[in-house]
Parts: structure tokens; C-alpha cells; sequence
């Protein structure tokens, strides 16, 4: 089995081959081939020949043909997204929203680097991850051959209310007709309102250990740069990534990763009126931060809307969440703990960004849930 270089060794040895020589300036901004005749989602054609070389392209080869391409003046914003569209389409959420599809999350993080090294170095996060999605895209083709299809236009067509459609499949766990709804979603409603969906169902459950809320986040933050034109096969995959569970349906079944979601429901009613302009209070950051390390995720969430009722700022309770997160991280060291971390980043990006006031309550409850979560998994 061969194994995948570090982010350390690959980029050393990109910039010691000379591939990358040449490359500083181009931008400035923050092979699993489908066999013959089987479909596959199509792109918007401008990007399309870009993803196509991309996953066509053998590993061995691809660092030198994209550096041909970027000196031949590809711009990085479609670089960008042929990362993202060729993983999305090509790597699934499945058995877990993690592992190999960390092509299609890393993609937000690969920006955020990229735009903050020098600019004679801005490129080498890019080919890192140019090759990594070959590896990932190797992984996908030993598990299933996976490729998203052509979405079911059939049923598309049928969705007279998309919103309630969508939140109607998502509710049922129902992965088909989630398909044929955020299509209809994509293209008939303002991307403000989609992301208001996407907000309060990334974290609805505990499955994944916050990747779902992950993806999320940076799906958001990616089609912020690339444009929302790639939106569609974007967010087919997200969906299709929230909706991912082992055993029987969880609509059906009492399991112990959405017991919070459910139990959060009634909790987030007893949050008052005027929740946002409470007072700053340290204490109350504290006494959330003990809850944090000792009790459960019933009593997490508990404590927080206790200490909202008292006239405690939402920042209060964020400063102890993100606290707790940090300490696990150092209490606990080792992957598990590091995603309580990122799932905290996530979850309070969606907590900026949401509008609709009772999906902040869930955010920040089932935050504080999970945190519990994480210490005990």
C-alpha cells in the first residue's frame, strides 16, 4: 500500500523538484475516471474541461500539469473550485462525513493558508492539495466507485415548495427526495435563505464527530469565493453528507447522538425574550467551563440556558465553549478532541451567520451538548 507524503515532505519536495518554480504571483485574493456511459452530475461549463483534467490527470502527474496550467494563467479562483467540485463529485460522505471526504473539508482551510503565506509560497497549499485529492479519490474508487449523478430532474419538477420540501426530506432522513429538493432550492430561492437550513441541520446530530457542522461552515465560506454558480453539485453534497447515519433511520429510533437535537428542542423555550443583550460576566464563562469538564451533555446545555436566564451575554457563554473545546484539546490529546475544536469553530460561524433566532438558541445548546459529547467518545 503506498502511503500519502506528509504536508511537510510534499511541499518540500514540490519546491526542491522545481514543479512549482516560477509560481509566486497568480493570485492575490483571500485517476478515478467514470467507466464508459455511466452519468455523472454536470458542472457549469466554464469550470468543467479544469475539473475533467483534474480527475482524468494520473497522481504522478498532476503537480506538473497544474503548474503548466497556473503559468498559462489559470486563475486560483478556478483552481479553487475544480478542488472542490472534482472531491465533491467524486468522493462520498460515507461510511463517515470524514476521513477520505477531508478533500472536499479541506478545501476552505487550503484557502485561509494559502492567502496568508508570502506570495512566493502562496501556491504550495494549493498542489498539496491538488494531490490530495488524488489519494482521496483512490480511496473512493477501492470502496464503491462512487460518482454523483445527474440530479432527478423528473422530480424536480414536481417540488412545488422547495423550502418545505427540503426540510420535509431532511426531517425524514429521506436521501432521494433531499436530492431532488435542494436542486429545486438551488434554483429557485435566494442563497441566504438556503443557508438558514443548512445551519440548524449541521447540527442536528452527533454522528461523525462534528463534521457534519463542519461541512457546513466551509461549504459556506468556499462558494463564498469560488461564486455560487458551483451551489448546486455543492450542495447535493452536503446534503447528502448531513444526512449520513448507520442502522435504521434515526427518525425512527431513539439513538444517542440526536437525543440532544430532540431534547434541545423544549430547553431552547426557556431561553427569555431579549436573550441577546445580556451583560458580559466572566464568572458565568467559568462556571460553564466546570459543567464542561465534569457533567453531562443534559446538564452542559442545562447550565447554559440557566446561565442566559440569569441576563449572562450569548458571548459569555461562546467564551466557555471555546475554552472547553481548547482544554480538551490539551486533556485530551489526540484526534477525537481536536474535532471538539473545529466543531466549536464551525458552530460558531453558523451562529454569526444564522438569522432566524431560535436556530442560534440550537446552535449554541447543541454546542455546549456535544462538548459533553466529545469528552466521553
Amino acid at each position: 500500500m503506498k502511503i500519502p507524503q506528509t504536508r511537510r515532505a510534499f511541499l518540500h519536495n514540490a519546491a526542491a523538484g522545481g514543479a512549482l518554480a516560477g509560481l509566486a504571483g497568480g493570485h492575490a485574493r483571500a485517476a478515478a475516471v467514470p467507466p464508459k456511459g455511466q452519468s455523472v452530475v454536470p458542472l457549469d461549463p466554464a469550470i468543467e474541461p479544469l475539473v475533467r483534467l483534474l480527475e482524468e490527470t494520473p497522481r504522478e502527474r498532476i503537480i506538473d500539469t497544474f503548474a503548466a496550467r497556473v503559468r498559462q494563467g489559470e486563475s486560483y479562483e478556478n483552481i479553487l473550485a475544480a478542488l472542490l467540485l472534482a472531491a465533491v463529485r467524486n468522493v462520498e460522505p460515507r461510511p463517515s462525513v470524514g476521513f477520505k471526504f477531508h478533500s472536499v473539508l479541506v478545501v476552505q482551510s487550503i484557502h485561509l493558508l494559502s492567502t496568508s503565506l508570502p506570495r512566493a509560497d502562496r501556491w504550495l497549499p494549493v498542489f498539496w492539495a491538488l494531490d490530495y485529492y488524488k489519494t482521496t479519490e483512490e480511496a473512493d474508487e477501492r470502496e464503491r466507485g462512487w460518482t454523483m449523478k445527474p440530479v432527478d430532474e423528473a422530480a424536480v419538477s414536481k417540488i412545488a415548495d422547495p423550502p418545505r420540501a427540503f426540510s420535509d426530506a431532511m426531517d425524514r432522513w429521506d436521501e432521494s427526495a433531499a436530492d431532488a429538493a435542494i436542486a429545486a432550492l438551488v434554483r429557485k430561492a435566494p442563497p441566504a435563505d438556503i443557508w438558514q437550513q443548512f445551519f440548524r441541520y449541521g447540527c442536528r446530530d452527533f454522528r461523525s464527530i462534528g463534521h457534519k457542522a463542519i461541512d457546513v461552515a466551509n461549504t459556506h465560506r468556499v462558494l463564498g469565493v469560488i461564486g455560487w454558480r458551483h451551489a448546486e453539485p455543492a450542495l447535493r453534497s452536503l446534503s447528502y453528507a448531513l444526512l449520513m447515519h448507520e442502522d435504521g433511520n434515526p427518525a425512527d429510533r431513539d439513538d444517542p447522538a440526536d437525543r440532544p437535537w430532540r431534547r434541545n428542542q423544549d430547553l431552547a423555550n426557556e431561553i427569555p425574550a431579549g436573550w441577546q443583550q445580556g451583560k458580559p460576566d466572566r464568572q458565568a464563562t467559568l462556571e460553564l467551563l466546570r459543567t464542561l469538564r465534569e457533567e453531562s451533555e443534559n446538564e452542559a446545555a442545562g447550565r447554559a440556558v440557566a446561565l442566559l436566564k440569569t441576563g449572562v451575554a450569548p458571548q459569555s457563554i461562546w467564551d466557555g465553549l471555546l475554552l472547553a473545546a481548547a482544554e480538551l484539546v490539551v486533556r485530551q490529546p489526540g484526534i477525537v478532541a481536536l474535532h471538539a475544536a473545529t466543531t466549536t469553530n464551525a458552530l460558531r460561524y453558523a451562529y454569526r451567520h444564522a438569522r432566524d433566532d431560535r436556530t442560534r438558541r440550537l446552535v449554541l445548546l447543541q454546542n455546549a451538548a456535544f462538548l459533553a459529547m466529545f469528552r466521553q467518545a
